[in-house]
């Protein structure tokens, strides 16, 4: 009993040994949004750098190599899209990226060779910037009797990804609708009365940024050609039969 005891106390020792001496750190996953022109840095949080050799970031088929004891710092071929906007910290090997392009978008992996050795992983998304919404009007196909008296509107915008637009009536979210890649177009409607006094508004966001835009009953809202019209002939007919 007492040498099964040893054998597995043992057996831990040697495992939290390797474990210390390999220094292997989970690979951790960090999401990371930042708005296209600003700057973004992925931190390595490494207070004590001189404990590794090296640090290289990869990012696809691009890599940079940080050569700790040397302060030399090599690219890749390909990194020459990153010319003068990509730049390590020689303190911490944290990277920055400056002057952002959509195009960035993507998994940054982190290793520091060393004891311990670290790797991480840094889910970049770069968001474009938002332009307001468009609100139109327009007279639906099939015009009914209560059309008459409601206004259907579309709200839209172009050119879009990872984005949602939303129908508000004061503060209360009346609809929305989402995309993740990137759309040609994004249209909600929405139908109102002619003599509606309420607030509303149409909303797109971003998890970075947002755009609002107001709608103004009375300048789009306009009564659909023939429409009252053909309902007043109509009713004037049965009241008046031939």
């Amino acid at each position: 009993m007492f040498l099964k005891l040893l054998e597995t106390m043992a057996y831990a020792f040697i495992l939290i040994f390797l474990w210390h001496l390999i220094g292997v750190f989970g690979d951790e996953v960090k999401r990371v949004s930042v708005k296209e022109g600003d700057s973004v840095t992925l931190h390595t949080d490494v207070t004590q750098i001189q404990k590794y050799n090296d640090t290289e970031w990869t990012f696809g088929d691009t890599f940079i190599k940080f050569n700790i004891k040397t302060q030399q710092v090599s690219y890749s071929d390909s990194a020459e899209r990153f010319r003068d906007r990509m730049k390590v910290d020689h303190q911490t090997g944290s990277l920055t990226i400056m002057n952002t392009r959509t195009t960035d978008s993507g998994d940054y992996i982190l290793q520091m060779y060393g004891n311990p050795y670290l790797k991480k992983t840094f889910r970049v998304t770069i968001y474009a910037p938002l332009s307001p919404p468009v609100i139109t009007s327009y007279c639906p196909s099939s015009s009914s009797s209560s059309s008459v008296y409601e206004c259907a509107l579309l709200c839209s915008a172009m050119y879009v990804g990872h984005v949602t637009l939303s129908w508000y009536k004061g503060n209360s979210l009346l609809s929305s609708i989402s995309v993740s890649d990137l759309s040609i177009s994004l249209s909600l409607p929405l139908e109102v009365e002619y003599q509606d006094k309420n607030s509303y508004s149409c909303v797109i966001n971003n998890p970075i940024s947002n755009q609002t835009t107001h709608l103004d009953i009375r300048k789009l809202c306009h009564t659909c050609s023939g429409t009252v019209e053909l309902i007043f002939t109509l009713l004037s007919w049965k009241a008046f039969p031939v």
